[in-house]
């Protein structure tokens, strides 16, 4: 199977290969670049849309993540700034320029992949499918199957199972589920995350596939 190619450019080491681990456990394919310079002789020797997302920082060494993008937009590949700038008008300023997104740092890695996951949608770019084992997540249809039959899931259901297999082998708090499928404004138990949770692992026999985190939450594993 082809795996969706993202380039991270940045310089801070850390950051770098905490995003690249959590891209590629979650089964993208990375390719890191920690200097704005190297990242403009490394993008004049790619093909047009071999990546189907760009995660920048703006303050780089030698060419900045705004000067990047003109060359970014040469290969049509979509922009998500990653920045400590909070301020409006680099927020402007990058989005002007033609970014789909703009992160602050510091960031949640649930936020960071539900957000590539919904340019790479907006931009034509998104798997259509997820497998995890006999399981096929349609997501152009909205559908589940199990061993080729469709499975009832309810809305929320879905979505939670979406969310968790978009970031396969990342755990996440009931409190960012909640954030993320309910919203800011639910007034709910983060019991409601385990309830959901229970009626996906026995409508599709996730038991040993969705684990409970101790004292976290909730990770979708799949090693194959």
């Amino acid at each position: 199977m082809v795996k969706t190619k993202i380039l991270v450019i940045e310089d801070d080491i850390s950051i770098s290969e905490l995003i690249c681990m959590n891209l590629e456990a979650a089964g993208y394919e990375t390719v890191a670049i920690r200097d704005g310079l190297e990242a403009e002789a490394f993008l004049q020797g790619c093909a047009e849309n071999e990546f189907a997302l760009a995660l920048a920082d703006v303050m780089l060494p030698g060419k900045d993540g705004f000067a990047l993008m003109e060359d970014l937009q040469k290969r049509k590949i979509p922009v998500i700034y990653l920045t400590a700038k909070d301020d409006v008008i680099s927020k402007v300023h990058g989005l002007k320029a033609g970014a789909e997104d703009y992160i602050v740092k510091p960031f949640e890695v649930l936020e960071l992949l539900v957000r590539i996951e919904k340019v790479l949608k907006r931009t034509g770019r998104s798997r259509q499918k997820i497998q995890i084992r006999d399981v096929v997540i349609d997501l152009k249809e909205h559908s589940v199957s199990k061993a080729g039959e469709k499975v009832a899931l309810k809305p929320l259901e879905y979505e939670l199972l979406v969310t968790l297999a978009s970031s396969k082998n990342v755990a996440f708090s009931r409190e960012e589920l909640l954030n993320q499928i309910w919203g800011c404004d639910y007034m709910g138990e983060t019991r409601t995350v385990d309830v959901h949770i229970g009626q996906l692992r026995k409508k599709l026999d996730f038991y040993d596939v969705i684990r409970t985190i101790s004292k976290t939450g909730y990770r979708l594993e799949d090693l194959s």
